[in-house]
């Protein structure tokens, strides 16, 4: 057996634990009568993660279910294999139950033919759709369930005393979870989901890629600042909410401007 290395009391990280990157962060949730997971990355990855989990000496029995944050296939292509293997349950938002269930190759990410990406998304019952305020009980442990879309529209975080499992909403470098239309990016949603974050008196952010931190505000409020110029930049898209230069450009043109 392993000696556990938990980051906070009841919580282990499955890349840490190993000391090596396996996958995206898995949170490994626990006391003595349940655990859980939040997320468990590619499919590829399942079987390392459950022989780590069997060295720590968690029963695969006792796994209560298996959390989404969200329906990117980084986070869940393995569901499908990990929820056969433990006889358990899936708990995500409804909107993300929509493209686990029907294994949406577009939505979750799986497939983008312009970048040449081409996996699998191996369809998975959600047994079990949380949203905003539920509670999910994990042993004598409770998750509360917090609704941050942004990155994508069916997004949940989970706070539990003063830590917040935070998906792709924050990461410690001060950057977010990939904006983009075709999986239900929004920007003021983001800002909205951020700033959430901000103002709540959560200490330590758990983020689903990369190293835990400590909550800093003076960093969430740069990265709002940042989101909040992007709404007014092309670079974003239909995620913008619009493109000031037009506006110029069409001031111009009724004043017969020439170029400079």
């Amino acid at each position: 057996m392993l000696q556990r290395t938990p980051l906070f009391p009841h919580v282990i990280e499955l890349n840490h634990q190993a000391r090596r990157r396996i996958t995206c962060s898995v949170y490994l949730i626990y006391d003595d009568d349940a655990w859980t997971l939040i997320d468990i990355g590619y499919e590829d990855a399942v079987d390392d993660c459950l022989e780590l989990i069997r060295q720590l000496d968690f029963p695969f029995a006792k796994c209560a279910t298996l959390i989404a944050s969200h329906a990117d296939v980084d986070h869940i292509q393995g569901l499908a294999k990990a929820k056969q293997v433990l006889k358990t349950s899936v708990t995500c938002h409804p909107l993300s139950a929509v493209h686990l269930e029907s294994g949406d190759r577009i939505a979750t990410f799986a497939n983008i033919a312009a970048q040449g990406i081409d996996l699998e998304m191996p369809a998975v019952k959600c047994e079990n759709q949380v949203v905003d305020g539920e509670i999910v009980k994990i042993g004598s442990l409770e998750l509360e369930a917090w609704h941050t879309p942004g990155h994508t529209d069916g997004q949940l975080s989970f706070r539990m005393g003063n830590l917040l499992f935070a998906g792709d909403n924050l990461f410690r470098d001060g950057c977010v979870g990939a904006i983009d239309a075709h999986h239900g990016s929004s920007i003021p949603d983001f800002i909205s989901s951020l700033t959430r974050i901000r103002d709540s008196d959560v200490e330590w952010l758990l983020p689903s890629h990369g190293p835990v931190f400590r909550k800093e505000n003076a960093m969430i409020d740069r990265t709002i600042e940042r989101l909040e110029g992007y709404l007014h930049m092309a670079d974003f898209g239909t995620c913008a909410i619009d493109w000031p230069l037009m506006d110029q450009w069409e001031r111009e043109l009724v004043d017969g401007k020439l170029p400079d």
